[in-house]
């Protein structure tokens, strides 16, 4: 216990004053040396703290002799208040002074050896020596604490702590381990690095590096230069270490600063993804929508397909990946939300029009476009279909009408009758009412065209100006024929009176022959009719028609060939008689040769061509059954399994079997499961795109369509992401809360315990029962109703009467765990500042990294307090501002 200080084997160095120190005296006293290097380190240790009273000391002996530097220089240090000193000039003040600050230093738990008053005020220099190295170990190294170790140890445990990662340093006492210099500019450089070029010391120079430390030390970090190279290093390095103890705290407020402002970049960042993805994913559905309510029908079955083509493009290409993002959308949302309730941070509340209602508002309004915009494309082409079909039966109907008037008003209009003989007149008479039986067998096809016609312009068919204009120019020339047919049945008749003669034969055979000339090309034409079927049993029904046609012509055969035994006849009565015939049967243009060469075309041509059509068709409708029936077995499973898929998902998502890590392990592979099923999907959808383009329109074989499918999956899709991300979310929260897995599953038991429902949220009376069973006091009266009330106000700020599940953990974990607070920030920049109520843009760059730094000048206020001064920032504002209403 001996309070003199060590004695060690110094050298004078060259070129110093020793003061009183004198050849003469160091021949006399051994010590007298190291006496002089304990004064000059000792006074140069005193006046570093005495100048922050605005004093200092010359002579070490002499200037404490009167107490009176020795009492202040224990308050600077010590930081407290002493006894008032005496001010008289006399021996016994003076002793009365010294004792003052001996009493305070035993009061400190230091045990005085042999230093008195007395000796002091003498200016015994030993004793005063012996003197200042106590309250240098006392205040100066034995304050030092580091991790629970004290003294010389706590002081040389940080030293190595700040030294370790530069090479050639390995401090291990406060001797050796510094003779070289580099520790003492380590342990500046460690904490003031633009000071020292460290790169460039050597460790075979110590002198030159000793000095630079030293003279850096003075002249920037107020610390006195104690001694030269080969001095007492303990005492000067407790200085380093006291000038830097304050950089410590500053370090650890700027790391506590730097973390708060990391989590607010990061949710910022995670504001502005969410803001831009709700804004594009807005912007397609703001686009798509009048293009899916677009029920303007286009002209032809080309443009209309085409259209169903984009749509198909639309449902597989376009659609898809919005899908993906919209909920991917959901899921970036819910994990700020967590990260935000976790980091203490308010609710992130988007910006007007990008809520998460409002995506799914502007998603439902898309999806109500859509839904009927398919069925609208089918039934549209199924009408241009029709009309096109009707059109095409027009032009035929009208293109035999006008092959057949062809030529007929020449015929009505001419003056035949006037040199014509008796027998004549009577053919050219019968021949006009053959012509009007005729006409009156063709009436039906002018009805039927204006019919067809009118059906066309009230399906508004685009080339309907056309029609009309062909329709009307068929009735005008109908009207005309039939008023000069009247025209010329009144002169014939005029004249049959003086005409009598008349062809028996030919007459027979006019009259039957007319009308099997009529059933003939009345059987031409529907055997050249178009037909339209829709499934088997339609052309099944049209074959059955088409056969018992064919079953009648044996027996046309038979009226064939009596009509042409009367052609005979008249040969041979003509030849019998040697009449010479003048011309054709006179009552009639239908010749023998005619009929032949019809019946010839109806039977070796329509009705092979027409067995031919009616058979590919019966092939086509097959093939259509086929795809009905590939389309069906597929959807069938599909469908099932889609449902299966989503019940499973629920059950794993109640069970809770195993670790969260299980659960979104298991979630996963299950999600992996699902995507490698993706194939199968795609394949119904080829199947139902060729449907579609064998224009199909219903199938008996399944109730699903491809729309139902399609949304099933959808949904699927999207509830096995929803599922995971909340297991990852719950995870994120027992990891940053400290909830253990034991509460979690309690957490997780007591929530399912009352979803009745299995609807994934607790109703105001289930969540208050769930309360209960946890320990809460929330019994229907005053006290109880106002602390659910306040409980509701948590999980349910939006009122609307349910609780997720997240909801009810994050509550727990706020009830249950810490978090970082506004008054903690506010802590830390106060030591950045120094204590002041402001900052400066100056501190903040030299405290923290240079992005956080700019981060927090952009943002903070200028400080307007009393104490202001040029550039002073408000960072209590600041960081109370990091806690309140989001900017986004």
């Amino acid at each position: 216990n001996d309070v003199t200080p060590h004695p060690t084997n110094h050298r004078r160095p060259a070129g110093l004053s020793l003061n009183t120190y004198t050849e003469r005296e160091r021949e006399r006293e051994p010590l007298c040396e190291q006496i002089y290097f304990w004064r000059l380190t000792f006074t140069a240790w005193c006046n570093s703290h005495l100048r922050k009273a605005g004093t200092q000391i010359e002579n070490i002996e002499e200037d404490f002799r009167d107490g009176l530097k020795l009492m202040l220089l224990l308050e600077v240090i010590s930081g407290e208040r002493l006894p008032k000193p005496e001010r008289g000039k006399m021996r016994v003040h003076k002793i009365n002074n010294v004792n003052k600050a001996l009493d305070f230093i035993a009061s400190k738990g230091v045990k005085l050896v042999s230093i008195g008053a007395e000796e002091i005020v003498d200016g015994n220099a030993k004793m005063t020596l012996g003197m200042i190295w106590t309250i240098i170990l006392r205040f100066a190294i034995q304050d030092i604490s580091v991790e629970e170790t004290s003294a010389k140890e706590g002081l040389l445990l940080w030293c190595q702590r700040k030294t370790a990662p530069y090479k050639n340093v390995n401090v291990q006492n406060f001797h050796i381990s510094w003779k070289d210099g580099l520790a003492f500019n380590a342990l500046i450089h460690r904490h003031r690095p633009e000071l020292i070029d460290y790169d460039k010391l050597r460790k075979d120079d110590p002198v030159t590096n000793l000095n630079n430390a030293f003279e850096v030390a003075e002249r920037y970090l107020d610390i006195p230069k104690m001694l030269d190279a080969e001095g007492e290093f303990m005492t000067y390095v407790s200085c380093f270490y006291h000038a830097f103890s304050g950089a410590q705290k500053a370090e650890t407020a700027a790391n506590r600063i730097c973390k708060v402002l990391a989590v607010n970049q990061e949710n910022e960042h995670l504001m502005e993804d969410y803001e831009k993805l709700a804004s594009d994913l807005l912007e397609w559905i703001r686009r798509t929508i009048p293009w899916l309510e677009n029920r303007a029908p286009e002209k032809t079955m080309t443009e209309m397909q085409q259209k169903l083509e984009d749509f198909r493009d639309y449902r597989r290409v376009h659609k898809p990946p919005k899908v993906q993002e919209k909920c991917q959308l959901e899921i970036n949302f819910n994990t700020l939300q967590t990260k935000l309730r976790l980091s203490n941070r308010p609710a992130f509340m988007p910006s007007e029009g990008r809520m998460v209602s409002d995506i799914n508002g502007a998603w439902h309004k898309l999806e109500g476009a859509e839904k009927g915009y398919e069925e609208w494309l089918l039934n549209e082409i199924r009408r241009l279909e029709r009309l096109d079909h009707l059109a095409e039966k027009f032009r035929q109907k009208a293109a035999i009408h006008e092959s057949w008037t062809d030529g007929k008003e020449a015929m009505l209009t001419q003056k035949d009758y006037e040199t014509a003989t008796l027998s004549e007149i009577k053919a050219l008479l019968k021949k006009h009412e053959a012509f009007e039986s005729d006409l009156a067998a063709h009436q039906d096809r002018v009805e039927q065209i204006a019919a067809i016609a009118q059906e066309l312009n009230e399906l508004d068919y685009y080339d309907s100006p056309s029609v009309n204009a062909r329709c009307q120019k068929i009735c005008e020339q109908w009207d005309a024929l039939g008023s000069l047919t009247q025209s010329r049945r009144e002169s014939l008749e005029r004249t049959e009176k003086q005409l009598e003669s008349i062809d028996e034969l030919y007459l027979e055979y006019a009259k039957r022959a007319a009308p099997f000339n009529n059933w003939m090309e009345g059987a031409m034409e529907d055997l050249q009719d178009m037909f339209i079927v829709h499934n088997i049993e339609e052309i099944q029904g049209l074959i059955t028609a088409h056969d018992q046609f064919k079953s009648t012509l044996p027996e046309a055969n038979k009226e064939r060939e009596s009509i042409q035994a009367i052609q005979a006849e008249v040969q041979k009565i003509a030849q019998y008689n040697g009449i010479k015939l003048a011309g054709n049967n006179p009552y009639t243009t239908i010749t023998p040769q005619s009929i032949d060469k019809k019946w010839e075309k109806v039977r070796s041509q329509l009705v092979p061509q027409r067995d031919q059509a009616l058979q590919e068709e019966l092939a086509r409708q097959q093939s259509n059954d086929h795809l009905r029936r590939q389309f069906a077995n597929q959807a069938n499973m599909i469908g099932p399994w889609i449902q299966n898929k989503m019940e499973e998902i629920g059950r794993i998502s109640i069970e809770m079997n195993g670790t969260l890590e299980d659960q979104l392990t298991h979630l996963r592979q299950y999600e992996q499961s699902i995507i490698e099923y993706k194939p199968n999907i795609d394949q119904l959808e080829g199947d139902h795109q060729l449907i579609q383009e064998a224009l199909i329109f219903d199938n008996k074989y399944t109730a699903y369509t491809m729309e139902h499918l399609r949304v099933g999956w959808e949904q699927l899709l999207t509830t096995i992401a929803r599922t995971i991300n909340e297991i990852e979310n719950q995870i994120l929260t027992r990891d940053a809360k400290g909830i253990s897995q034991e509460q979690l599953h309690e957490y997780r038991t007591s929530f399912n315990h009352f979803d009745k429902d299995h609807s994934g949220v607790l109703h105001a009376e289930e969540f208050k029962a769930c309360l209960i069973s946890l320990g809460y006091d929330v019994e229907n009266n005053k006290q109880g109703d106002a602390e659910f009330a306040r409980i509701m106000g948590i999980v349910d700020p939006n009122n609307s009467g349910a609780v997720t599940f997240q909801a009810f953990i994050d509550f727990m974990s706020r009830e249950t765990t810490d978090t970082d607070t506004a008054d903690q920030v506010i802590a830390s920049f106060k030591i950045l500042a120094g204590d002041k109520n402001y900052i400066t843009a100056e501190e903040l760059r030299r405290e923290l990294p240079p992005d956080q730094a700019e981060y927090c000048i952009a943002r903070m206020a200028p400080y307007t307090g009393p104490d202001a001064v040029p550039g002073a920032l408000d960072y209590m504002s600041f960081s109370t501002a990091l806690y309140g209403e989001s900017d986004l």
